[in-house]
C-alpha cells in the first residue's frame, strides 16, 4: 500500500467517476474557459508515452521542507508541495476546484509543469543533484534506485550537498521527473 505519483492516460482523463478523472477534467475545463484559456486535453500533438510513470510517495518529507524552506518563498513551497494534479499548462497560478477525488476530498489543486519544473530545478542545482545517473521516465525507477541502493552507490562516489539527505534528494528529483515527464508527453500526474 502507499501513495503513488502517477501519469494520467487520455483516456482515464476523460471518464468520470471514481475510475477517472472526467469529473476533474470537466472541471478544469471549465476553469479555464472562464478565464479565457483554452481547454485542456491530454496528450494533444504529444506522441505517447512508452508506458507510464508511477513512483511510490514514501519517504519522509521533513528533509524536502527543510531544503524547501532554506531556497523557495513559502508561495513557491507550497506551489511546489500542495497540489493534487499537476498539467502541462504554464498557469499563472494553481487551480483550486471545488471537485474531490479519493485521495484529496472535497476540491483538487491543480498546478502547472512548468512552475513546479522550474522549482525543482532551483532545488536541483542547490543541492548538485547528478541528473546524469538519476532515473528517469520508467515505472518505480526512481523509487528503486534511492530506496534499494542505488543512490547510496552514487553518492559514494560523487558525494555533494545532496548526498547529505537521500530523501530530500528523492523529492526533488521525483517532483523533476514528474514535471519533466508531464511536459514531454502532454499528460497529467496525479496522486492515488
Amino acid at each position: 500500500m502507499g501513495v503513488y505519483l502517477v501519469s494520467v492516460s487520455a483516456q482515464d482523463w476523460s471518464v468520470p467517476g471514481e475510475e477517472g478523472h472526467g469529473d476533474v477534467a470537466a472541471a478544469l475545463s471549465a476553469e479555464l474557459e472562464r478565464r479565457g484559456l483554452p481547454p485542456y486535453e491530454p496528450g494533444s500533438a504529444v506522441p505517447d508515452a512508452p508506458g507510464w510513470f508511477e513512483e511510490k510517495v514514501s519517504p519522509s518529507m521533513d528533509g524536502l521542507t527543510a531544503l524547501c524552506r532554506a531556497h523557495l518563498t513559502g508561495a513557491e513551497l507550497s506551489a511546489l508541495l500542495d497540489w493534487s494534479v499537476l498539467v502541462p499548462l504554464s498557469l499563472e497560478e494553481e487551480i483550486l476546484l471545488p471537485v474531490g477525488t479519493a485521495y484529496t476530498g472535497d476540491e483538487t489543486l491543480v498546478a502547472g509543469a512548468p512552475r513546479i519544473l522550474a522549482l525543482a530545478e532551483r532545488l536541483s542545482g542547490g543541492i548538485g543533484l547528478p541528473l546524469d545517473v538519476i532515473p528517469e521516465g520508467r515505472n518505480l525507477d526512481l523509487s528503486l534506485w534511492f530506496l534499494e541502493g542505488g543512490a547510496r552507490k552514487a553518492a559514494e562516489e560523487r558525494p555533494g550537498p545532496w548526498s547529505g539527505d537521500l530523501y530530500a534528494a528523492f523529492y526533488v528529483a521525483l517532483y523533476l521527473r514528474a514535471a519533466q515527464y508531464s511536459l514531454r508527453y502532454g499528460c497529467p500526474m496525479t496522486y492515488c
